[in-house]
């Protein structure tokens, strides 16, 4: 687990980020919970506006994929989608110094802000918010979708 100030540090990289763009959002505090879907329950939003993060790795280049809390990423389907000779999940050891200050498994889907792609699910486009870890098991933001993807204008594939 993550030293708490280093936690604070990738809250607050989004969090500045947004303000620079003057946009609104929420921030939410729950107890610990490590599943997208726990999440989404203890924040009371349905796990389709839910936004949850997957590092990939694809044709060997790190990766960020954002779909539903309640969708699973098709490695077969995504390869086919972006055109890749290869997709599969990357290991925390492999892009961890690219996440500072995020504990495992709570990545906010700004790839933008860590340099990488991302792609999103076309399940998630629909929702008018949606809600995402803010780089620790217990703080999540929310924001329209439509500010989120005209911040990291993230590519829309099948997942």
């Amino acid at each position: 687990m993550a030293i708490p100030g280093v936690i604070a540090m990738s809250m607050e990289r989004v969090t500045h980020y947004l303000d620079d763009q003057g946009v609104k959002y929420v921030i939410m505090q729950h107890s610990p919970a490590f599943t997208a879907q726990e999440i989404a329950e203890a924040i009371h939003v349905s796990g389709r506006h839910y936004a949850k993060s997957v590092v990939v790795k694809i044709d060997g280049r790190l990766a960020m994929v954002v779909l539903p809390a309640s969708d699973q990423v098709d490695l077969s389907r995504l390869t086919k989608s972006v055109g890749a000779s290869a997709v599969e999940l990357a290991r925390e050891e492999e892009f961890e110094d690219r996440l500072p200050g995020c504990e495992p498994g709570a990545v906010p889907p700004f790839g933008n802000l860590f340099e990488m792609e991302v792609f999103v699910s076309p399940h998630l486009t629909a929702a008018d918010l949606i809600a995402f870890n803010a780089g620790s098991h217990t703080d999540v933001l929310q924001l329209p979708y439509a500010v989120f993807a005209r911040l990291v204008n993230p590519i829309e594939v099948a997942l």
